[in-house]
């Protein structure tokens, strides 16, 4: 049962991506445009935006600075997006930070670092939105969490907590948003080969492309899905395990996770 409305193109489409430098976020970008969408491309690193810019025709993409945790930067960003294109038709939020933490190396300013760009950063830039969104009674929102956010796992002390926040939120968003019109997208990959993940020092199962991923996320918007998750064979795994009692779960996860 779908339970956003299904899209049935995306040429055309405004649509802003946070996040678009590198990894899943640089994926995304290019399968838009690629489907005629028209791309904000936003992030801290306008090199790489502009790389991908120049594969496409100039109307049909912005290259935009934006920094997910100065709240006039995005509002400016959103304001340059508005006065080019008039509407956003999807805002999707990819920008996160990954750092591996365990009790044992326990770093304060790391977490916090997380907690801000993965859960103050998307909340912002929903803020930013919201209004235009909830009055022009279409479009959505999509924000890419983790399948580290369904339950505690090693080396996620903080990275985990995050995850788990914007599931949460995207439960309530949705919640609030859908009878409005607005689609929500709740984004849960599991290991995907970028920059983030290239910092493990173990085996990633289920590791896909940033190329698959986003074919994923196109085609669980498509399919009007708001729970997107994948790659399936580990997600639905995780999933699982989030439902046993506790005793069975932490034997499982010393069983089949190795860190």
């Amino acid at each position: 049962m779908s339970l956003n409305q299904k899209i049935d193109h995306f040429s055309g489409k405004r649509i802003w991506i946070i996040g678009a430098s590198s990894g899943i976020g640089h994926a995304t970008a290019h399968a838009f445009l690629k489907l005629g969408a028209k791309v904000a491309l936003s992030s801290r690193r306008l090199d790489s935006l502009k790389e991908i810019q120049s594969h496409f025709s100039p109307e049909s993409s912005l290259v935009i600075s934006c920094d997910v945790l100065n709240e006039s930067s995005l509002k400016d960003a959103y304001g340059t997006i508005k006065n080019a294109w008039g509407e956003l038709d999807l805002l999707l939020y990819v920008a996160g930070v990954y750092e591996p933490l365990r009790a044992d190396e326990f770093d304060l300013d790391k977490a916090k670092n997380i907690i801000a760009t993965n859960v103050i950063g998307p909340m912002s830039a929903c803020s930013v939105v919201l209004p235009d969104l909830i009055r022009q009674k279409h479009g959505g929102i999509g924000i890419v969490s983790s399948v580290a956010g369904y339950s505690g796992l090693p080396k996620a002390l903080a990275y985990g907590p995050s995850k788990a926040a914007m599931i949460n939120f995207c439960e309530n968003l949705y919640y609030d948003l859908a009878p409005l019109g607005v689609n929500v997208y709740m984004i849960n990959p599991g290991f995907v080969a970028t920059e983030a993940t290239a910092k493990n020092d173990f085996h990633m199962p289920a590791l896909i492309t940033s190329d698959a991923a986003a074919k994923h996320i196109i085609d669980g918007m498509m399919a009007g899905d708001f729970d997107i998750h994948f790659p399936r064979q580990f997600s639905l795994f995780l999933k699982f395990l989030r439902i046993l009692p506790y005793p069975i779960y932490f034997f499982l996860l010393k069983k089949f996770v190795k860190i």
